[in-house]
This record gives C-alpha cells, structure tokens and sequence, in this order.
C-alpha cells in the first residue's frame, strides 16, 4: 500500500526533448537541497531509460553518473514486459509518496510527455471495450467510420483529421461499447496528484539546432559504447519485435545492420535521424500541452548554466 500524498509534499519536474540537458539539472538541484539538509531522489519519466536492457542507448546513467544522488524507476522494468503509461505512473506515485514519508523531495526527470500527464491528470476510467464492438468498427473503411463519428461524436470528428484512422476507430468504439464519448471518459479522469502536491516544475528548451547537433552526436557515441552488443543481447533473447524496448530509437537500426540490410554509415544516418525526429515531437509536445504558467528556460550550454536559486525559488525557500 503506498502512502498517501499532502498537499504540502513538494515535487519538483524537470522536463524537456532528449539531449536538452535535463539531468544535469536535475543533479544540480538535488546537490542543493542536500547541501540545505534536504534529502533529494530523482525519479525517471523517459519510457526508455525505464527498461533494464537499454543502459546505452537510453542513455541512462551509470552510478558514477549519479553523482550520489539516489535515482528510481531507471532500468525498473525488463525488456520483455511493456511499461504502459498507467503502469509507469502507479509506481512513481508510490516512490513520490515513499518520499515524502521520508521527507525527501522527489524530483521528476524526462521527457515522455505522455507518463507526466498521465501522473499528473490521471487517466480516464474507460472500460474494456467489447471484442465484437471493436472488431466492427475496425473492419469499417475510414471514411465511414469518420462519417458515423461527426453523427456519434460530433466533438471528436472535429479534433480529428479525417485520414487519422486509428484514432477516429478509438473513438467511435468507446462511444459505441460505453455509449459515453471518448470526451467525457477524459474528463472523468481518476487517480492523477496533481491536486495532492505542490508542484514545482520546470520545462528546458534549448535552441533546437542545439539539441539536433548534439543528438547526432550522443548517436554516434552510444555507437562506440556498447550500444551495437546491447543490441546483439535483445536479439538474442528472441523477443516479440512489436516490444517498446524493440523499437526504442537506435535498435531497429542497428538491427538492420546486423542483419546485413543496411550499411554501416546507413546505421548512423537513420539513428540519428530517428532521435532528431523524436526531439522534434518532443519540441511540439512541450510548446502545445503543459500549462501556460509552467516556467520554461532556453539556456545556451555554451555559455552558461541554468540559475538553479531562481528557477526553483519557492522549492528552496520551503
């Protein structure tokens, strides 16, 4: 049973696209609360670095890395089990909630927009939709699955691009099987905290040129430090191809090569392709969903570092 939260139970969230410097952040603020006599954990929120067998490609840190600071929910879950986004949340609520008891102050790192919003909002209730219902609807041809929507959901045809098939069947399934619109499912959301603790967040956004470059060459490096033999060891465990851990950036890619259907410079260009095009929807992400308050900062690592005092004022001053 996880203990509950209080509204004065702090949480700070440290988010942005991958290479934008997150961690290194999160570290700094950790060292200043534990230099305060506060104890700080860094919690994981990036859907790769949660899987074990993805050290290197994830990026993930390793213990000299850490830098003393206690991290949870890194390489929790083994490859061959998929971490949904209720899943993820469900144990990170429980370690924010171990923290608070501790009266450490847990701080949220990642950039997997989705488990944030998922913790924070909850997720809407929507029952098991009948096999029959769906099987129905996902043999209907787009276009008149889209037309029985603007009649069935009229609110949800017009968020939709009529060619977005999947979620035009997702929609009118649950409006078919619960007879409630997929809509009002979400704004019964349940079990999100964001109401049950002060919440100290912060989004980094460096210039996006910066963030690519240096995409390109986390890619190229992981390459030279073991990310070809983690690779080999996923393959050799024979695990379903569909996996998140299979088709996480760098390891369909490197896979290709191994199996001889791609050169090796073809493996660099399309893994860096890949993580450049994941920073963009990351980029999108986070300009479009979180709150209009949340604080961002767009530092130049060149030159300067995030002002820790003044990006989490009121966190320091608790």
């Amino acid at each position: 049973m996880s203990i509950p939260v209080t509204p004065e139970n702090p949480l700070a969230l440290i988010a942005g696209p991958t290479a934008s410097g997150k961690s290194a952040v999160a570290l700094a603020l950790a060292h200043r609360l534990e230099a305060e006599g506060r104890p700080a954990v860094i919690v994981n929120a990036d859907s790769a670095q949660v899987y074990a067998d993805l050290q290197v490609l994830s990026a993930r840190p390793s213990e000299e890395e850490m830098e003393g600071i206690e991290h949870r929910l890194f390489g929790a879950w083994d490859g061959a089990e998929a971490c949904s986004a209720a899943q993820w949340a469900a144990r990170a609520k429980a370690e924010i909630a171990e923290c608070h008891a501790s009266d450490a102050v847990p701080i949220l790192v990642g950039g997997t927009g989705l488990y944030l919003k998922v913790l924070l909002e909850g997720i809407a209730p929507i029952p098991e939709i009948d096999p029959a219902v769906r099987a129905a609807v996902r043999a209907m041809e787009p276009a008149d699955a889209y037309k029985l929507l603007q009649i069935e959901d009229p609110e949800r045809a017009l968020m939709l691009d009529p060619g977005d098939s999947q979620r035009i069947a997702r929609a009118l399934e649950v409006k078919r099987a619960t007879g409630v619109t997929l809509g009002d499912w979400q704004r019964a959301k349940a079990g999100g905290i964001a109401e049950e603790v002060t919440l100290h967040p912060l989004i980094v956004e460096p210039e996006r040129q910066w963030v690519y470059d240096r995409c390109d060459l986390r890619f190229e490096a992981m390459l030279d430090n073991g990310a070809i033999a983690e690779v080999e060891a996923l393959l050799a465990r024979g695990l379903d191809p569909e996996l998140p851990v299979m088709r996480a950036i760098g390891v369909p890619e490197i896979a290709a090569w191994l199996a001889g259907e791609i050169e090796a410079d073809e493996v660099v260009a399309a893994g860096s392709q890949a993580t450049r095009n994941y920073a963009k929807r990351q980029f999108t992400w986070f300009r479009r969903q979180p709150p209009p308050e949340w604080p961002r900062v767009h530092p130049d690592w060149e030159s300067e570092n995030i002002d820790i005092g003044a990006a989490f004022a009121s966190l320091l001053r608790e």
